[in-house]
């Protein structure tokens, strides 16, 4: 007995001092986001421009964050974190970036715990946990403030998992609570996690082997859990369900009336489908080689042209069949891969949120069923090895950790500010009309008009019929003094949107510049009028 305690005691000890490694060199990767500033974009409509969390935390700003639905979401958990960063930090915009790259390095270190506890398998989930620290796709969602909704929501959803395992070795009622609450807290701070009940399922299947008759033997992680009929760990998961369909209702609810939904005239369903296909290959492709990265990669119009589809469909069949084939061989492939394929599902794009075709926040999550397939079916191959090859293999984890490291340093860097990030996305990107806009926007900030006029005409070429695109313009062509061109964009921008408050103001100090005071109180007046009914919806 002593004996098994000790064993314990190091168990216990050895894996805490693994968290705390992973959790200490994840943040000091991303402690150069301590000088990054604030975006003017979607930073300004999460905190800087934001009345509630710059009033910091009150009774009215929690009632608001339960019940309001701005930018197109229902996440009052993520408003209440933002507010508490104001309370504690006021709007410094380093501790506010800090704050995510902490809730990441905690994360590692709850993804290392979880998956430890869940497979028995310490070695192989450290090196999972370490690709999830820091590979380059996952800086989007923590050098950009606004994605704290991603990391928080994660945070809470790793818990669950932690939870989980209790809750499988005794499945009583007071073990599910964490497990429920933790899910709770996860949905209220972004809906990333509505595919978790599937997800505890996968578990059921490998490592836990909960499922009662499973076919899965060889190569199992663990067999000391008291098995079920598939039927009731359904049955045990509804209150999850009911809740992620709940959370997608709702969402759906609040992207429809923030007009984040794509209308389908816009954007067919073939595409959409098409699109997904791509982007799951896509995705799929940046996690093996994470360069170049960008914050927005354009929707190809009418769709990606058939040979990408049907290459992406041909090559996502075949990695199902084979890991279908190898299922009770190497569980962890199907595991791995359903991961990847279900929790990317509902970001894949078949409804069409915003204009991207695709986005490096959306793979926080899913990468991680890639990851577990690529690390234990490594281990299982360098098995078959000799000893010595064995020995030289051991330092492939350490030199792709490394490598990932300075990719993800470098990625961040770009995240400084807005003009550095839009440059990059520029470069990187083709035809990209909305990060010629935002250049523009932060080159005009900046004073610099004449340089901001170049991309203000580039984006309104690219975005014809997008109404910021034709204001930014017309202000850019304002400011360079050429008031009748700019007074043009204005009305174009209107014909577009006629109830454009902005682009209303706007025309209406043009019409003043030109001295036509009638015409120019009737513009301001009435975005004046726009503007306070906006405020109030």
């Amino acid at each position: 007995m002593k004996v098994q305690r000790f064993a314990e005691w190091c168990w216990d000890r050895g894996r805490w001092s693994v968290a705390a490694l992973l959790m200490a060199g994840t943040f000091l990767l991303y402690l150069q986001v301590a000088g990054h500033q604030f975006l003017h974009y979607d930073d300004n409509q999460y905190v800087t421009e934001n009345g509630w969390v710059r009033g910091g935390l009150s009774a009215g700003g929690v009632r608001w964050a339960f019940t309001t639905l701005q930018v197109a979401n229902w996440h009052p958990v993520t408003w209440l974190s933002h507010m508490l960063d104001v309370q504690l930090f006021g709007l410094d915009p380093g501790a506010h970036h800090l704050v995510n790259a902490l809730l990441h390095a905690a994360n590692a270190a709850i993804l290392f715990l979880a998956l430890a506890a869940l497979t028995g398998a310490p070695r192989r989930s450290a090196f999972v946990a370490a690709l999830f620290a820091v590979h380059p796709l996952h800086t989007e969602s923590v050098a950009w403030i606004a994605e704290r909704k991603d990391v928080l929501s994660t945070f809470f959803g790793f818990l669950m998992l932690w939870a989980y395992v209790r809750y499988a070795k005794q499945p009583r009622f007071r073990h599910f609570l964490p497990v429920l609450l933790c899910f709770v807290m996860s949905l209220l701070s972004k809906p990333m996690w509505v595919t978790a009940p599937f997800l505890l399922l996968l578990l059921d299947c490998w490592p836990l082997r909960r499922v009662e008759g499973s076919p899965i033997g060889t190569g199992a992680a663990r067999d000391d859990l008291p098995r079920l009929p598939l039927w009731r760990l359904i049955e045990e998961k509804v209150p999850l369900f009911v809740l992620s369909l709940l959370s997608s209702a709702i969402t759906m609810v609040a992207q429809s009336r923030g007009g984040a939904l794509v209308p389908a005239e816009m954007i067919g369903f073939g595409a959409r489908l098409g699109n997904a296909f791509v982007s799951y290959a896509g995705y799929l492709g940046k996690t093996f080689w994470p360069d170049p990265l960008a914050l927005l990669y354009p929707y190809p119009p009418g769709g990606p042209p058939i040979g990408q589809i049907v290459g992406a469909a041909g090559l996502l069949v075949s990695i199902t069949a084979i890991v279908m084939i190898r299922v009770r061989r190497s569980p962890w492939l199907a595991l791995g891969w359903f991961w990847f394929l279900g929790t990317l599902f509902p970001v894949i794009g078949l409804v069409q949120v915003g204009v991207q075709a695709m986005a490096d926040r959306y793979t926080y999550l899913p990468i991680i069923g890639v990851f577990i397939a690529v690390s234990w079916e490594g281990s299982r191959l360098a098995s078959e090895l000799p000893v010595r090859a064995r020995r030289i293999l051991g330092a492939v984890p350490i030199a792709v950790v490394a490598a990932l490291s300075v990719l993800t340093w470098r990625q961040a860097g770009y995240w400084a500010d807005q003009e550095v990030l839009f440059r990059h996305t520029i470069a990187v990107t083709e035809d990209n009309g909305r990060a010629n806009l935002n250049l523009s926007q932060a080159l005009g900030a900046k004073g610099r008009y004449l340089e901001a006029l170049v991309y203000a005409a580039e984006a309104a070429r690219l975005e014809p019929a997008y109404p910021p695109a034709h204001n930014n313009y017309g202000f850019m062509l304002y400011k360079a003094g050429r008031v009748d061109e700019a007074i043009e964009q204005f009305q174009r921008a209107i014909r577009i949107h006629p109830d454009y408050a902005e682009a209303h103001g706007n025309l209406g100090i043009a019409y003043g510049k030109k001295g036509w005071k009638d015409e120019a109180v009737k513009e301001m007046s009435l975005g004046a009028k726009l503007r306070s009914m906006q405020t109030r919806r």
